[in-house]
């Protein structure tokens, strides 16, 4: 499989131009440009939907009526050498009746470039409901880290001018904001990340912006069926602001109650409203967007949460078949707060 041409071009960070030999690189580097015009320092997966949702709001610190601790690890592609890895460990909980802080480490691998880094956040929640049992919460939180991105050189075995044998590395800070809203079984989320605008020296400024932030906004509603199944479909919103790129999930999730606890389950769909173009067999200009679907499974045990997501894209042209699989596990601690008179799983 010997490649004699490869040219890569990416317009506007998100469209591609690709002369090869062989076609299944074509996503392959479209993921390439994908993550080098957005290097967001923790990216968006499915973690919320699996009870982890201080990982991308702070405004959730503190939030639910217990302490939490996740742990997270996802891995791409098991087929594919060096492929992309995230592990994440994120714990919260509330100080006193209205504050609530947080932190977050994580490592995310992609080859031969790597990036590590920690968060601190801070959470303020106002109780607007004259009673405790009746949920009415608007929480406004700051989430404030350093990150380290590290390009590791020393494998390289090709000559080139600009690229040299040494491990380069650059750090820098960043911080987000956030707000929540929960009222009885609906709630809505906003968060703005990335807020500060950071040159990473380990790109070209061209290839990777300084502008890194990014919007999130989703909702839902938690529909109560019996006291032992209730429904919560929900989407997330995402869009980048110096890209202008957008994406939209749409989710469903089941609860259940059983004798040991609670199970829950259900489908999320991506789709990018943008798209990738190539130059395919026959010198043909295709375009395909990113388009995701995750079926997620878990269990609330005690005071124990585990939960299982796997990840397939299903565009016509992808480099492997075999998806993105992450395990998540969680522990609540410490006094619980009381429970709401609500079917509001994020914070009972």
């Amino acid at each position: 499989m010997e490649i004699k041409y490869l040219f890569i071009r990416c317009f506007k960070a998100n469209q591609l131009t690709i002369v090869s030999q062989k076609s299944f690189l074509i996503l392959f580097c479209y993921f390439l440009c994908f993550s080098a015009k957005a290097q967001e320092v923790i990216p968006v997966y499915s973690d919320y939907l699996t009870d982890n949702l201080f990982l991308i709001h702070p405004s959730m610190a503190g939030a639910a009526n217990r302490n939490q601790i996740r742990l997270t690890a996802r891995q791409q592609w098991f087929d594919v050498a060096n492929a992309p890895s995230l592990q994440t460990l994120a714990i919260n909980g509330r100080v006193g009746d209205k504050l609530g802080v947080g932190g977050i480490v994580f490592n995310d691998k992609n080859g031969n470039f790597s990036k590590i880094g920690a968060y601190a956040a801070v959470a303020y929640h106002l109780l607007f409901s004259r009673s405790e049992l009746d949920l009415n919460q608007l929480s406004f939180g700051l989430s404030a880290g350093i990150i380290q991105h590290r390009l590791d050189q020393s494998s390289f075995n090709i000559f080139d001018p600009i690229v040299s044998s040494n491990k380069l590395s650059d750090v820098f800070g960043n911080m987000d904001l956030g707000m929540s809203y929960y009222y009885r079984n609906f709630y809505a989320h906003v968060a703005a990340k990335n807020m500060i605008s950071v040159r990473r020296e380990l790109f070209y400024s061209d290839a990777v912006p300084s502008n890194q932030r990014k919007y999130l906004f989703s909702t839902g509603y938690v529909f109560e069926n019996t006291t032992d199944w209730s429904y919560e479909p929900s989407i997330l919103y995402q869009l980048r602001e110096a890209t202008n790129e957008m994406n939209i999930d749409l989710n469903m999730k089941v609860y259940r109650n059983v004798n040991i606890g609670q199970v829950w389950g259900g489908l999320s769909y991506r789709n990018s409203f943008e798209g990738a173009e190539y130059t395919a067999t026959g010198n043909k200009m295709k375009n395909q967007q990113l388009r995701y679907i995750t079926p997620f499974v878990g269990l609330d045990y005690k005071n124990f949460m585990f939960g299982y997501t796997f990840t397939y894209q299903f565009n016509s042209v992808v480099l492997s078949n075999n998806g993105f699989h992450q395990i998540s596990i969680g522990y609540d601690f410490g006094k619980s707060r009381g429970r709401w008179n609500c079917k509001c799983p994020a914070v009972n």
